[in-house]
């Protein structure tokens, strides 16, 4: 097989998946359609509607859109069969229905945020993060019946720093992604559209994190911010959420006024404390929260309804911080 004998179908949404598209484009695979979200509407009425970056980079290529509001739609089903694909790419998408899935001769292969059989679900790259993980990565695997348990064809690993945030870790696999997503497709040509591929059952084995990991779509009150929980794990917390959706804790005035804090950026110290966990302490510029085991300083905030800013710029504008406690 030829790389030109590939009519692919790619679906995805966000930035993440702009990535991708654009590595096919440019490497002359035959991408005959794109499959993204409804455009969403913006603005303070919901008058504007706001296409997802997957479309914008689509129309600028000329690609023919399908915006299907309901994947099982006959006429959107009808239209997908139209363009007579053999193959499907799934990038940062929604669940598919099997009608969907299993109809290119070939498969519909789907690239996930992170080493498969670990970190199934809506925010791998979070969840990583959140865990306090040393390495993540990406992999390439058939779609099936249940979400992310298909077979897989690659894996690519990709180290994650202890200071890096999620930013960091989504930058560089949404890169990794593109990457093994060519490669994916390279094997498939060369095995004729039926490359090799391993169960997850048998992947369990060589991971070696223990336990499989969830990573289950995050929502506000996932993430309010635990202090009973030791400092390197809030630290790994609101990194794992930075800078988006970000951590968020709830700050108490002395009159018991309480006002919503986010995170964005901590520091562990090392300094043990026996204080009670969301004890405030004040040295020279520095903010420091007491969790359940040492202090931890935060860097950088954000008020409700104001600025992300330093703590430093924050501890200006404040008086007798130290009477305050976080909840």
């Amino acid at each position: 097989m030829k790389k030109e004998d590939l009519r692919i179908i790619f679906m995805g949404t966000p930035e993440f998946a702009v990535e991708t598209l654009k590595v096919l484009v440019e490497n002359n695979y035959n991408v005959v359609a794109v499959v993204t979200q409804p455009d969403k509407p913006v603005g303070r009425h919901g008058s504007v509607l706001q296409p997802s970056a997957v479309k914008q980079y689509a129309l600028e290529k000329g690609l023919p859109v399908l915006q299907p509001e309901k994947m099982k739609d006959p006429v959107f089903v009808e239209q997908l069969r139209s363009y007579h694909a053999n193959l499907q790419v799934v990038v940062a998408f929604r669940m598919l229905p099997e009608i969907v899935w299993s109809m290119p001769e070939y498969g519909t292969f789907n690239v996930h945020a992170a080493l498969l059989p670990q970190y199934r679900g809506a925010a791998p790259i979070n969840w990583a993060v959140i865990n306090g993980e040393t390495q993540t990565g990406v992999t390439t695997f058939f779609l099936d019946h249940d979400i992310d348990t298909g077979r897989i064809i690659m894996r690519k690993t990709f180290d994650i720093p202890d200071d890096a945030d999620v930013e960091y870790v989504y930058d560089g696999l949404m890169r990794l992604g593109a990457e093994i997503c060519l490669e994916t497709l390279n094997v498939i040509v060369t095995a004729n559209g039926h490359p090799e591929t391993v169960s997850q059952d048998n992947c369990q084995l060589s991971v070696d994190n223990g336990p499989l990991k969830p990573a289950p779509k995050i929502f506000k009150e996932t993430c309010e911010t635990d202090w009973s929980k030791t400092a390197k794990q809030v630290y790994d917390f609101v990194r794992g959420l930075s800078p988006y959706p970000g951590a968020w804790t709830t700050l108490v005035a002395p009159d018991g006024r309480e006002t919503v804090l986010k995170l964005f950026k901590t520091r562990k110290t090392g300094k043990k404390t026996d204080a009670e966990k969301g004890r405030i302490s004040i040295e020279g510029k520095s903010l420091m929260v007491a969790a359940s085991d040492e202090w931890l300083v935060i860097d950088e905030l954000q008020l409700a309804g104001k600025k992300r800013m330093s703590a430093r710029d924050f501890l200006n504008g404040m008086k007798d911080m130290a009477s305050y406690h976080i909840k």
